[in-house]
């Protein structure tokens, strides 16, 4: 979807005005926000107000999802549409908290920082939600499967060393 000349301008203008972390903010929302629109069209099979052969169904407002990066929460639009579902691929469904940050969090938790701790270090990388203890809890305990599963894998592909029994000859200066 193309951006129209009055878009431009204020995404210009908002632009010129953010400081730094804002503008991050300002570039990271607008290019999901288009990335998500344009996925709806194509599922669509028409843009906005479009009358095409090849619609399937009709967009039917906006829901709101709030999308918490390391440069802070990104409200974002999600298109409804009035038949069937739709869902954007580069989003996953009931997670509000995007894969870096995600990754930190876990970090955080094997290096021993209390689930309490990680709410208060994610509003201060710039979170205006935080994140719960519970959400901190869920999140890692996908850590406890990883580990299991590498820890009971299947090591008989690989040759490992043998150890000897005799100790070295010891050198007679």
């Amino acid at each position: 979807m193309a951006l129209s000349q009055r878009d431009l301008l204020r995404l210009m203008e908002s632009l010129r005005t953010a400081d730094g972390i804002e503008l991050m903010r300002v570039v990271a929302r607008r290019i999901l926000q288009e990335l998500i629109e344009a996925e709806a069209t194509a599922h669509i099979g028409a843009e906005p107000g479009e009358h095409a052969e090849t619609r399937t169904t009709m967009r039917n407002g906006h829901r709101a999802k709030v999308l918490t990066t390391q440069a802070g929460d990104l409200d974002l639009a999600i298109p409804k549409v009035r038949t069937g579902s739709f869902f954007p691929s580069l989003l996953e469904r009931r997670r509000r908290i995007d894969q870096a940050l995600y990754a930190v969090i876990m970090e955080w938790y094997v290096q021993g920082v209390s689930t309490r701790s990680v709410d208060d270090l994610v509003k201060a990388l710039g979170s205006d939600t935080g994140v719960s203890k519970s959400e901190v809890s869920r999140i890692c305990d996908g850590l406890d499967e990883e580990l299991t599963v590498f820890r009971t894998r299947p090591l008989d592909h690989t040759r490992f060393p043998t150890s000897t029994s005799t100790p070295p000859t010891a050198r007679r200066g």
